[in-house]
């Protein structure tokens, strides 16, 4: 397959002991994410922004079959007939719900048979550049499919998750932006990072002018404000897209706002509370936050100005410099459930003054999802990047429910513009003079 044999000896290797945890350590968060929930509660209805708890399941140990163990020698699949059930590119996502899947004792047996074999062929050698990566690449791919578990619960109106919240640290708000003095600035990722995705391949030069952007990211007050002034009603501060997207949906408020007669009350999984005023907007689409801005008369930050602002000159992989996110730096691994106040986390504050650019919501930046200069198909799992080329939007920076291992500064996520499920928010620039 292509790109094995890229996986030279200039990638990274990790030790079996570390690549053991990791392993588990995802699969434990997947099987964390819903064991509390009845069977009957795995059996979805019909919709575009999930897929079937039990297919998600099994989909994520599949693809350990076919990208680790497969690729790195002869594997006979375990599972009669997986391919045609749990390759997401063999099987239309409309199709998911009408497919023989294995009834939960049979879909978790399945899992740990997978993992048990993948446990086993680490434990046999000291693991290789392409064991490695291989085995991380499949890690992050199931962390992604946990981040989707948590936000489909949210969808659903489930309680939240059964995990241990930490204590949600001070907040309040963090106002303000900062000049950046643009330059010459080496966008994507560098040869010498230990893991990149084949869309962060690989940093190459642009030119940027001066420009001045947020300190945090839009918080609900501020959003609020739009709303209250009847922003989603008012054409003009939408695109045409967004305009016949909102129109079609009747949106007047983001998804999950209830008005009550003290005022915006907000759904968080099963249960409606007052909305915080200080922490970011939450679960608002592309086409949202551009209204937001036409409003505001500001604008989205370019996915070049954001990794800039959040990494200087010097490129640093997270905005507070070289060491990974910790607690006390970043609301990542779903350590408190939910967002906090945009002015938590002084300790994450980039080298020009902008919070929380890792960490808390992802953020939509103007930029459309394209190939950066020489992309080519040498990655593993081809169907990764290359047919979403386009038609998406980019995200930058995590969210609350993000493992601390997949995020750093030139991560590129990507979704439809009229994605409001996921876990994004939005930080603002100012306009350039005319």
């Amino acid at each position: 397959m292509v790109g094995l044999a890229a996986l030279g000896e200039k990638h990274h290797r990790l030790s079996s002991a570390t690549l053991d945890h990791l392993v588990r350590d995802a699969r434990h968060r997947t099987l964390d994410l819903v064991q509390d929930l009845a069977d009957r509660d795995l059996e979805l209805p019909k919709l575009d922004i999930v897929n079937p708890i039990r297919w998600e399941l099994g989909h994520v140990a599949h693809f350990f079959e076919v990208f680790f163990l497969d690729l790195l020698g002869k594997h006979e699949r375990l599972l009669p007939g997986a391919d045609e059930m749990y390759d997401s590119f063999k099987v239309a996502h409309e199709d998911r719900w009408s497919l023989p899947l294995p009834d939960r004792d049979g879909t978790l047996a399945y899992m740990n048979r997978v993992l048990e074999l993948v446990l086993e062929r680490l434990g046999e050698a000291e693991p290789g550049p392409a064991a490695t990566y291989l085995a991380l690449l499949g890690t992050l791919h199931e962390d992604m499919h946990g981040e989707a578990l948590t936000y489909t619960r949210q969808t659903l109106g489930y309680p939240r998750p059964v995990f241990e919240a930490s204590p949600v640290p001070a907040g309040g708000p963090c106002p303000g932006e900062v000049e950046i003095p643009g330059g010459n600035y080496r966008l994507g990722a560098s040869p010498e990072a230990p893991f990149v995705f084949d869309n962060e391949k690989w940093s190459h030069h642009v030119e940027l002018a001066p420009y001045r952007i947020a300190r945090a990211p839009v918080t609900n007050e501020e959003f609020a404000a739009f709303v209250d002034e009847g922003g989603f009603l008012e054409r003009r501060f939408w695109s045409y897209e967004g305009w016949v997207w909102r129109s079609a949906t009747d949106l007047r408020c983001p998804r999950y706002w209830v008005r009550s007669e003290s005022g915006w009350l907000e759904r968080d999984f099963d249960r409606y509370a007052p909305l915080a005023p200080f922490k970011p907007v939450v679960h608002v689409s592309w086409f949202e936050a551009e209204a937001y801005c036409n409003w505001a008369g500001r604008r989205l930050p370019s996915e070049a100005e954001w990794e800039l602002a959040a990494s200087s000159m010097e490129k640093h992989p997270f905005p507070w410099g070289v060491e990974p996110p910790t607690p006390e730096r970043a609301n990542l691994d779903s350590h408190h459930l939910g967002t906090v106040d945009v002015g938590a986390f002084p300790a994450s504050d980039s080298a020009f003054g902008c919070r929380q650019m890792i960490g808390n919501v992802w953020e939509w930046t103007a930029s459309a999802f394209y190939p950066f200069p020489g992309f080519v198909v040498d990655f593993p799992y081809r169907e990764y990047s290359a047919p979403w080329f386009g038609y998406h939007k980019v995200l930058r920076g995590g969210a609350w429910a993000t493992r601390s291992r997949l995020i750093s500064n030139t991560y590129r996520n990507f979704f439809l513009p009229h994605r409001g499920d996921v876990l994004a928010g939005f930080r603002t620039c100012a306009r350039r003079a005319q």
